[in-house]
């Protein structure tokens, strides 16, 4: 994929792109759900609640033989998914600070997952045997607003 997948406006806008990190793409795209179009502090707590393991993920796909948690009805608490998404948006905040913008005063703008590379893994087994795995991979992009006051 080349670029960002939505044109933003580069006096108001601060982004990050987060390449071939190595977490699952379901799991990035229920928590990227969870967290569109709030503030990026608001965002923050809610990253750090889920892990640390106090707020669930509410899922909305995938949620065949998922328990419900309280308050969230079907949900986990993807920990890596969580983390990797929280250093994409820190990063798109500091780009923010670079630029001259306010970044305490940002909300996320767009927040997309897409598929990377996938990475060919072997595991051994008994008796001089192997199996291959694939380990999957997500690009994160991450577009910072600034909101205007008043």
């Amino acid at each position: 994929m080349v670029g960002y997948t939505q044109k933003s406006d580069p006096e108001t806008t601060a982004k990050a792109y987060g390449k071939e990190i190595r977490v699952s793409p379901k799991h990035c795209e229920e928590v990227s759900r969870n967290i569109r179009g709030r503030k990026v502090e608001d965002a923050k707590v809610y990253l750090r609640g889920v892990i640390a393991l106090k707020t669930p993920v509410k899922y909305r796909r995938y949620i065949k033989f998922l328990s419900h948690k309280s308050g969230a009805g079907p949900g986990r608490y993807p920990v890596k998914a969580a983390s990797e998404i929280l250093r994409v948006i820190e990063y798109a905040q500091h780009n923010a600070e670079y630029k001259g913008l306010d970044s305490d005063n940002m909300k996320i703008h767009t927040v997309a997952i897409h598929r990377g590379r996938t990475v060919q893994n072997y595991m051994p087994r008994a008796h001089g045997r192997q199996t291959r795995w694939f380990d999957l991979t997500s690009n994160i992009e991450i577009i910072l607003e600034e909101i205007e006051i008043g």
